[in-house]
């Protein structure tokens, strides 16, 4: 008997370029049978997922959820797992400083999952009036380093936020600190960029292979694109490095407008993030879900954008043998989406609106083995 099955649904899990009719069905924690055809009867519970898409868990590489600390601060399991999310990173809402409390209160209680990047900033993100790398005395390189060598199981990186009201007169002198920790522990940098006190081009040529410029299509000074609408060279070049493009949506850092003319010009994101927090929550991000839909109304297919979410992060973060897939073996982290079709109304970070065609709404989740049915009919006789 398994413990769970997810019937009649259209399995599309792009690690295995597979997209068609499957029952997946789970044993504890594991996927155990991915076929076309399983019994309800082999089943302790089915969850029935006819007409919906069936998806490994999605993966959200930048979020904010460290809230009472971080003014960002959201709840992951509201905002998160409820939506299909099993997995996220929190993109330096806590620095050395004030990570024990973030691991403790927040990771090791959440049923979602939950990674991190370490902020180079001590204090990490939390004053909204004042830029956590104002002060570089905060930029602590040999704290950051213990941290993180204490916390390998979790954390992922080095995150630095580059704007000029977070750095003040410091330049580029925070990245070149963040690329010192990431070295030493030999792991990637994500760099926040957007009204930087440098052009972009200098701190692309300063990133190396898997580290992450997320926000690549936001709409402020030294973007991605030059006065012209072409993509930088220098962009180019970081993509052919090996440079991670991310989306990091936001809510001042998506342009539909430079998304178009970048993905026009063979610039796609690697990957598709929210950046979800406590200031877009309710718009214009609201989910990674709806952020995924946006790139479908942008011309991505539909298995080229759940990709973005799913296989090609956990290959980033390095966890793809167990998450981001459907295979046999790996946990059962799951997602249902109602693939709808219709007119909907998508907003970016600038105040632009555009009319998409298709929306990826959730029905349901298992995490680890364990369904929140959400929309859909669960039966069983557990």
């Amino acid at each position: 008997m398994y413990d769970l099955i997810v019937k009649g649904g259209t399995v599309v899990d792009p690690s295995q370029n597979l997209h068609g009719p499957r029952d997946v069905a789970v044993r504890e924690r594991t996927i155990e049978a991915v076929e076309k055809e399983i019994s309800p009867d082999q089943g302790h519970e089915v969850l029935d997922a006819s007409g919906h898409i069936v998806t490994p868990g999605l993966i959200d590489l930048h979020v904010h959820v460290y809230p009472g600390v971080s003014h960002y601060g959201i709840d992951a399991d509201t905002h998160c797992l409820a939506h299909g999310v099993t997995t996220v990173v929190d993109a330096g809402s806590s620095g050395a400083d004030t990570f024990e409390g973030f691991r403790r209160y927040i990771i090791d209680v959440s049923a979602t999952r939950i990674f991190a990047f370490l902020n180079i900033s001590s204090v990490g993100m939390v004053s909204p009036r004042v830029g956590e790398l104002e002060d570089l005395r905060f930029a602590d390189v040999e704290r950051a380093v213990e941290t993180i060598e204490r916390n390998r199981d979790v954390i992922q990186g080095v995150k630095v936020r580059l704007s000029k009201s977070l750095v003040g007169e410091n330049g580029l002198e925070p990245l070149k600190l963040a690329l010192r920790a990431a070295q030493a522990v030999k792991m990637p940098v994500m760099v926040h960029p957007g009204n930087t006190p440098r052009p972009l081009s200098e701190i692309l040529a300063m990133l190396r292979d898997r580290d992450v410029l997320t926000h690549c299509f936001h709409g402020s000074k030294y973007g991605i694109l030059d006065e012209k609408g072409d993509v930088l060279e220098t962009s180019r070049d970081a993509i052919r490095r090996g440079v991670v493009f991310d989306v990091g949506h936001g809510r001042g850092s998506f342009s539909f407008d430079i998304a178009q003319k970048a993905l026009s010009q063979g610039v796609v994101p690697e990957t598709i993030s929210s950046d979800l927090h406590h200031y877009n929550v309710f718009g214009p991000v609201y989910s990674l879900s709806l952020t995924a839909s946006k790139f479908l109304h942008l011309g991505l297919t539909l298995d080229e954008t759940l990709a973005k979410v799913t296989s090609t992060p956990a290959k980033l973060l390095g966890i793809e043998k167990e998450l981001g897939n459907l295979r046999r073996g790996s946990l059962a982290d799951i997602a249902v989406f109602k693939l709808k079709e219709g007119s909907f109304m998508f907003e970016d970070s600038m105040g632009k609106t555009v009319v998409g065609k298709q929306l990826l709404e959730p029905a349901a989740v298992v995490k680890d083995g364990r369904p929140y049915c959400g929309t859909l009919r669960l039966t069983g006789r557990r």
